[in-house]
């Protein structure tokens, strides 16, 4: 089974070490037990952390596979951006981190001591950090807001050069044809490797109508 996983792992992020490999299986139980003081994720996804939750934020690390600046806004339990920062030790990268709520952003914080993560955590409003953040290559969300919201919160970044990659669920089209009353964006729909409705969408080049 531990091989298996290792495989998929590898499969979905691209190569992975080992030892990061060996470094998210013990994540994954400091996020379960965590769960258990704070509402991190769904109760219905506990029993699949692996797949539901860390191989779908791996799969956006291949998408991008020579960015090392990336940013994670609404960051929660650290989907995808935790799941990032293990993985960019192999670029030599680093990855900031926000969350509004203070009691995940401890997590989050306990999470990058505790494993020694190229990340920074900002625990303020997205639009707070504007001027905190140094400008990324790549700006992730994952069940943060309806596309349309998620673009007006990553403006800044996008308008200035940074790709968006954002999960979404079956009803994205829905959200991009909604967006397109507003923005102007090149965009690339990348079929989820985990969930079967839904995908990740890569937005280049923002700006407004």
């Amino acid at each position: 089974m531990s091989g298996a996983r290792f495989e998929e792992l590898c499969g979905i992020a691209g190569p992975v070490s080992r030892e990061t490999y060996e470094a998210l299986l013990r994540f994954e139980k400091a996020f379960v037990k965590w769960n258990q003081r704070i509402n991190l994720s769904a109760p219905s996804t506990l029993g699949d952390v692996w797949r539901r939750h860390i191989l779908d934020s791996a799969q956006l690390f291949a998408i991008e596979e020579k960015a090392n600046r990336w940013l994670d806004v609404g960051s929660g339990g650290g989907f995808p951006g935790l799941v990032i920062a293990f993985l960019l030790p192999e670029r030599g990268g680093s990855i900031d981190l926000v969350e509004s709520n203070r009691k995940k952003a401890g997590f989050l914080q306990a999470m990058i001591g505790e494993f020694n993560l190229p990340a920074r955590v900002h625990a303020r409003r997205i639009e707070d950090v504007y001027e905190l953040v140094r400008q990324p290559e790549v700006v992730t969300a994952r069940a943060l807001a309806p596309l349309p919201a998620l673009l007006d919160l990553t403006a800044p970044w996008l308008m200035n050069g940074a790709c968006g990659l954002f999960h979404k669920g079956r009803d994205y089209r829905l959200e991009v044809e909604e967006s397109a009353h507003r923005w102007v964006f090149d965009l690339v729909e990348y079929a989820s490797t985990v969930d079967p409705q839904g995908a990740v969408l890569q937005i280049r080049n923002l700006s407004k109508i």
